[in-house]
């Protein structure tokens, strides 16, 4: 059971946490051992009790005030399984703060705090060995538990192994450069030689250049470091690392290398990301596309989405800068012609594509990305999957493809060529011109409009599939009525009872106890937290959950059960974190009714 140990905060596999010492560290930290002298902002919080290689170590008495590392036996990267079983500690269970040293190959439950990576200086510069050995003893300790890297930390890596999930680090790394003469920025390791100024403001840099020695290069390095640290702790409340690695990863290869490999692992990055974020986000680069936020929204809307609109004309519009769109100068120009006559789908990098029933739905409303007239051949490649994904399962009777030139028309050629269907094309020079317009609406010519009610009720059920599953929309929602003004829906039963409420700020639906109850007894997979026999009020903390969906993600409705209780709320942890987890709020609660 972790005791010292909570995470406050979630981006992704990089938390804000707490190390609850007597006197508290705010995670990702920077820490060192007791016994050393570490200039700068660095807790001294770590008592080593010592290697077992040389002579068993006696049972350290430890106290809340350090994080006592047990007796280990380290080995390097790469020690040969047979050698790891062989030499393997078993650690003591222990009443105070501990951490205890593993492998990729011995990690497991040792019942401590934290978790020390043995042998970690031997992955730097090897990506796919880094990513591969901290993601596996991160699946295989508890999520509660902080993962300690010692000696690799510098203020140009410390950002991509926050993300990667590693929660403490120290400054030898920074300290032997400083002393080697190596002054260490986030961008670059300059020779002291080579430096006629300081690019540095911290408190060791506030002196003349040819006063600057080695000792003060360590304090240096040691700041920076911290700094560092720091805007990480900030990117990750605000929900924004991402946004922040995709630029800073760059200053080394095998950092750029490390994130596209962590992409790569989607696994172990999907499970650890929320559904739905306050911050927008930004998408300046081919790489935005593989980040999960973004192939999830285009996995959901391929397998779980279904156009309900699909016995009139599909009208594919070019995206807006403006969020949501339809608020947008363009696509109001686009309604004006259409005038509900036709299904709108827009196309845009790096999201996909997007029904309209499905504008509001992060990340689709919550993106920016860089314009530049220009689409990349990843861009083009990965829009035209999605679109021709999107395709293969409809039935429209016609698609007519309202877009400009640029890259638009070569997704709508190459998809239109794959599936063999016939795209009917209406822009002259621009989309919003008089003449692209009269082409447009000249097209739908003849079609009825849909009606209000419609909409609302398709836009509903759209919700429902991509939210909770395909065929959600019509289990939880067949005798639909919706009351308010879009996009502030509220759907009741024939009878008036409510079920759900479109949350405008995301895009998805907040079920009342009513709507649940009709999820777990419909036929679509409920995701659902099992707890003891209580009533919650608020919250669920972790300790009182018995069980709960694999599936569950941060940011999901689920339904909570007990013998006490039922009720529904919005997910703080994942399922698996859930499960693992002894400290730290699982559910926020939004509705619960006495059983």
């Amino acid at each position: 059971m972790t005791d010292y140990f909570e995470i406050h905060e979630r981006d992704s596999a990089a938390r804000v946490g707490e190390l609850r010492l007597a006197d508290s560290v705010t995670t990702p930290a920077l820490v060192d051992d007791v016994d050393t002298e570490t200039p700068g902002d660095c807790r001294h919080v770590l008592d080593d009790a010592g290697s077992r290689w040389p002579t068993e170590q006696d049972a350290p008495d430890g106290d809340d005030s350090l994080l006592t590392v047990l007796p280990h036996r380290g080995l390097p990267a790469g020690t040969p399984d047979e050698v790891a079983e062989a030499f393997a500690v078993d650690y003591p269970d222990v009443s105070f703060p501990s951490a205890a040293v593993v492998s990729s190959d011995t990690a497991t439950d040792h019942g401590s705090d934290a978790y020390v990576l043995a042998g970690a200086p031997g992955y730097v510069g090897h990506a796919s060995a880094f990513v591969d050995a901290v993601s596996t003893v991160r699946e295989a300790i508890p999520a509660d538990t902080a993962l300690y890297l010692p000696g690799v930390a510098t203020p140009r890596n410390v950002a991509t192994l926050v993300y990667a999930g590693v929660d403490l680090v120290d400054p030898d790394r920074a300290v032997v450069r400083g002393t080697e003469g190596r002054y260490l920025t986030t961008d670059e390791a300059y020779f002291l030689e080579d430096l006629d100024e300081l690019p540095c403001a911290c408190p060791a840099c506030q002196q003349p250049r040819d006063e600057f020695d080695r000792e003060d290069c360590v304090e240096h390095n040691v700041n920076a470091l911290a700094a560092e640290l720091r805007r990480v702790r900030r990117r990750i409340r605000d929900g924004r690392l991402r946004d922040y690695i995709e630029g800073q990863a760059r200053q080394d290869n095998w950092l750029t290398a490390t994130f596209r490999r962590l992409d790569q692992q989607y696994s172990y990055l999907e499970e650890r990301t929320p559904l739905i974020r306050r911050a927008d986000l930004s998408a300046a680069s081919d790489d935005s596309l593989r980040r999960v936020e973004i192939q999830r929204f285009a996995e959901r809307v391929t397998d779980r989405y279904v156009p309900r609109f699909d016995d009139r004309p599909l009208v594919l519009v070019p995206c807006s800068a403006r969020k949501p769109y339809s608020d947008s100068q363009s696509h109001k120009q686009y309604h004006d012609a259409i005038k509900w006559r036709a299904h709108v789908v827009s196309m845009t990098s790096p999201i996909g594509v997007v029904p309209q029933e499905l504008e509001l739905t992060y990340p689709a409303q919550h993106y920016d990305s860089v314009v530049t007239g220009n689409w990349t051949a990843t861009e083009i490649e990965f829009v035209s999957r999605v679109l021709e994904r999107y395709l293969e399962g409809t039935d429209y009777p016609e698609i007519i493809a309202h877009i400009p030139g640029e890259g638009y028309r070569d997704i709508c050629e190459r998809v239109a060529d794959s599936l063999g269907r016939e795209f009917t094309y209406t822009v002259t020079d621009h989309p919003t011109t008089a003449d692209s317009l009269g082409n447009l609406a000249a097209e739908l010519e003849g079609w009825d409009r849909y009606p209000k009610r419609e909409r609302e009720h398709n836009t509903v059920r759209a919700v429902a599939d991509y939210q909770f599953g395909a065929g959600a929309g019509d289990e939880l929602f067949d005798d639909l009525s919706t009351q308010g003004r879009y996009p502030q829906l509220r759907a009741d039963d024939a009878d008036g009872e409510q079920l759900a409420a479109l949350a405008q700020q995301y895009g998805v639906l907040s079920l009342t106890t009513a709507g649940a109850r009709r999820w777990v007894e419909s036929d679509v997979h409920t995701k659902t937290v099992e707890i003891e026999p209580f009533v919650p009020h608020g919250s669920v903390l972790a300790p009182g959950i018995t069980d709960a969906s694999d599936d569950i993600r941060v940011g999901d409705d689920v339904v909570i059960r007990g013998d006490a209780a039922f009720g529904v709320g919005r997910a703080q942890m994942s399922g698996p974190e859930m499960q693992s987890s002894t400290r730290g709020i699982a559910v926020q609660m939004r509705h619960v009714d006495e059983q």
